[in-house]
C-alpha cells in the first residue's frame, strides 16, 4: 500500500467516522483539534485504525500521533 493510498483511505475513514470534511485535514493539523476528539473519541480513532490496518498501537505510542502526518507515518511504518 502506498503512502497516498494510506492517506486517502485514512481520510475517508475519518471523514465518515467523525463527520468532518476532508478539506479540514491538513498534514500538520492537530488530530484532536481538527476532529474535535475527546478521550473516548480518541479510543474510537485508535480502534478504527487498529481494525482497519491490523496493527496494534501501544499506549506509549499515542503521544507520538498528534498530527495527520504522524498518523499516516505510523500506519505506513507498521504495515
Amino acid at each position: 500500500m502506498t503512502r497516498q493510498e494510506i492517506i486517502n483511505q485514512v481520510n475517508s475513514l475519518l471523514e465518515e467516522e467523525f463527520e468532518v470534511e476532508q478539506s479540514e485535514f491538513a498534514p500538520d493539523a492537530n488530530l484532536k483539534e481538527t476532529l474535535g476528539l475527546d478521550s473516548i473519541n480518541l479510543v474510537d480513532l485508535i480502534a478504527l485504525v487498529q481494525l482497519t490496518y491490523k496493527i496494534t498501537i501501544p499506549v506509549e505510542d499515542l503521544k507520538k500521533i498528534e498530527t495527520f502526518n504522524s498518523l499516516y507515518d505510523y500506519i505506513e511504518q507498521h504495515l
